[in-house]
This record gives C-alpha cells, structure tokens and sequence, in this order.
C-alpha cells in the first residue's frame, strides 16, 4: 500500500498527534507552529519541506524521509535522527533546540545547525564533514570516532571533542574553544 501524496500545502496550527498515523508523503509543504509531539511518524517522507515553530518533541522516526529538510525554531527533542531513512538525508537547523537527540553514524556532510541547543546530543560515528555549528551550545554533547573534518566550530561552545578519538584535520575553532579540545588533557588554559 502505497503513501498518500500531499504538495505544495501550508499547515498551520494544526496538532498532528491528534490525528491518525496514515503515512503520508510531503512534497514541497510548510509547517508552521504545528505539534508532531509523541506521534509516529515512521514510514513518512518529507522532501523540500519547511518546519517553522514546530514541536517534534519525541517524535518517532523510524524510516521517516527527511530530503532537503529546514527546521526553523523547533522543538526536536529526543528524536532518533539514527533510525530515519538515510536515503538523501539533507537537514538544515536554525535556532532549534535538539538535546537529548541522536545522529549517531548519520551522514550530514555539510549539514548547517545554526544557533542551535545541543545538550547530550549524540554524534557518534557521525559523518559531519564540512559541517557549520554556528553560535551552538553542545554542553554534554558526545563526539567518538566522528568524521569533523573541515566542520567550523569557531562560535560554538561548551564542546568536549576528543582530537585523539575523533578526526579533526581542518576542523575551524576559536581561541575560546581550545579548552574544549584539551579537556581530557586536564590542561588549563586561561
């Protein structure tokens, strides 16, 4: 059985965890201070899509489609990027709050998290290669053998990256966040 098919719609104020979980496919769509919370969203796809002060808190994902995919000012807490299609996976984050998420062996090269909430979000074994986290908290946030080759930290904060665990080269930080790369060290830099 096959999807239902909706393009080029706008949502707004509508609660979705109040409807039936009828998988649907979302093409071209805006959603505006919507609620996605506690609701299953596994087997959706969402392709050019646009959330704006939507509530995704503890959504699950499972298989969910997120192509070219922006989140402005969003609520996505707890949600398991790790269990959504990888198949041309493109997010893009402004001013979203993401703690308690997972992105663990995600590939999001390039990805751009813009002053985002990063609190104990999983990075493990992710790809995120080139990837620019501008002005983000990352206090708690878990970094191991993930690819941050080329990534630009350089107004992020409260990061603890471990240059022996994870790959590094050409990765962009500030001054301010050399404590962040020295931690394990127990080095202090003043």
């Amino acid at each position: 059985m096959s999807n239902k098919y909706i393009t080029d719609q706008s949502f707004q104020n509508i609660d979705f965890s109040e409807r039936g979980n009828e998988k649907t496919d979302y093409e071209n769509c805006t959603f505006s201070a919507c609620i996605f919370s506690n609701t299953n969203l596994g087997e959706f796809c969402f392709e050019d899509c646009e959330f704006e002060n939507c509530d995704f808190s503890n959504t699950k994902i499972l298989n969910t489609a997120f192509k070219n995919v922006q989140f402005k000012a969003c609520k996505l807490i707890g949600l398991q990027f790790d269990e959504c299609n990888p198949f041309l996976l493109e997010l893009k984050f402004n001013h979203c709050i993401l703690n308690y998420s997972s992105f663990y062996q995600r590939k999001l090269k390039a990805t751009k998290f813009n002053k985002c909430t990063l609190h104990e979000v999983d990075f493990t074994e992710a790809d995120l290669n080139k990837a620019n986290f501008t002005e983000c908290d990352f206090s708690g946030a878990m970094f191991g053998r993930t690819n941050l080759r080329q990534a630009n930290f350089k107004s992020s904060y409260n990061f603890s990256i471990d240059p022996e665990q994870n790959q590094i080269a050409g990765a962009k930080f500030s001054l301010d966040g050399l404590p962040g790369l020295l931690q394990k060290y127990k080095i202090v830099v003043d």
